[in-house]
């Protein structure tokens, strides 16, 4: 099948066009901590597998789908909104893998597949602080509209994590550099830098305190409203040092699997492309060892884009050294 070229990528819908440039899937696919741990999860079982119709969600280039294929899949479906899903069906095509793998163009919610239900989802849904894009929804209904009865959704579990970090150098450029740009007063746009998290990778010696799990999603039970939440955080400070931001990071379970398979995308652990999310503070916390800092973590889509996610982080502090309160209002978009 040839892929014209003159119907190359538009910017007229910024989410869905966003996944149709090369340079996003060449990332994910040299994430090797991502697509290493789908690998092991299907190669490792496929006595799961084989001869099961897998649906593959957000299919982009196919590589999951081929995964499940060459695991012994009787009908893999790979669904994408996106245009990269015509050149998903070149490479189907060039590996042999041509009506085992069925590729569908168009939102998941809207497509008709061939088969009335699947007995297994798999999906690389997760996006930055975990939920930001809400591709999470889009496997939600996947599975409330076409999983068998006790049908496996790879992965299974997300676990969302909190801890506090040392980065007054970082802030100081990223967020100060704002109080005099040659000589002018900008710091209109620190209030607003502010309100923006930031992802990147964090050093694990800027790690201060304990992490905590504040959140875990079950993917058979959760529901969409249970992506909106508010839930209470505590970390303990491990040494004597400032906090400048919060971060928030994920972990990934495949539990179906016949020895389980997980990876972590926190400081603590191998690079990814999800990297870490950071929520600076407006001043410095001054904690000592074993001081705790407690709070609520709240989350919910944008009311005007629900691609986007609000998020609030309010906290209390009683330290030796210093005693604080408050609340700061995030946008992630």
């Amino acid at each position: 099948m040839a892929v014209d070229e003159d119907d190359a990528p538009t910017s007229k819908d910024y989410y869905f066009d966003s996944y149709a440039h090369f340079g996003i899937h060449e990332e994910m696919l040299k994430d090797e901590v991502r697509t290493v741990s789908y690998r092991r999860s299907i190669y490792e079982n496929q006595h799961l597998f084989k001869g099961k119709v897998v649906l593959d969600v957000g299919c982009g280039t196919g590589i999951l789908s081929m995964f499940a294929a060459k695991a012994g899949a009787k009908l893999v479906i790979g669904v994408d909104m996106s245009s990269i899903i015509d050149h998903a069906k070149v490479i189907v095509k060039d590996n042999g893998f041509e009506g085992k793998i069925v590729l569908l163009k168009g939102k998941m919610e809207e497509v008709v597949l061939p088969v009335e239900k699947v007995d297994i989802i798999i999906s690389e849904w997760m996006g930055y602080c975990l939920l930001y894009e809400s591709m999470l929804n889009t496997v939600l209904y996947a599975r409330d509209r076409y999983l068998v009865p006790g049908g496996l959704i790879m992965p299974d579990t997300a676990i969302m994590y909190m801890a506090a970090i040392e980065d007054g150098d970082y802030k100081d450029e990223k967020i100060g550099f704002w109080d005099s740009v040659y000589g002018f007063n900008m710091s209109h746009i620190k209030k607003l830098a502010l309100r923006e998290p930031l992802v990147d990778t964090v050093d694990n010696k800027a790690v201060v305190t304990t992490s905590h799990p504040f959140r875990t999603i079950d993917l058979a039970t959760v529901t969409v409203e249970d992506l909106t939440f508010s839930v209470p955080f505590r970390i303990v400070a491990t040494r004597d040092d400032f906090i400048h931001a919060f971060i928030c990071y994920f972990d990934i379970r495949f539990g179906a699997c016949h020895k389980p398979v997980k990876f972590s995308t926190g400081p603590h652990a191998q690079y990814t492309h999800w990297k870490q999310t950071v929520f600076y503070l407006d001043d410095a916390i001054t904690v000592k060892a074993g001081e705790v800092v407690e709070g609520t973590f709240s989350l919910g889509p944008n009311k005007k884009n629900n691609r986007d996610l609000d998020i609030s982080i309010s906290y209390t502090f009683e330290g030796e050294l210093s005693k604080v309160e408050g609340i700061h209002h995030y946008k992630m978009s």
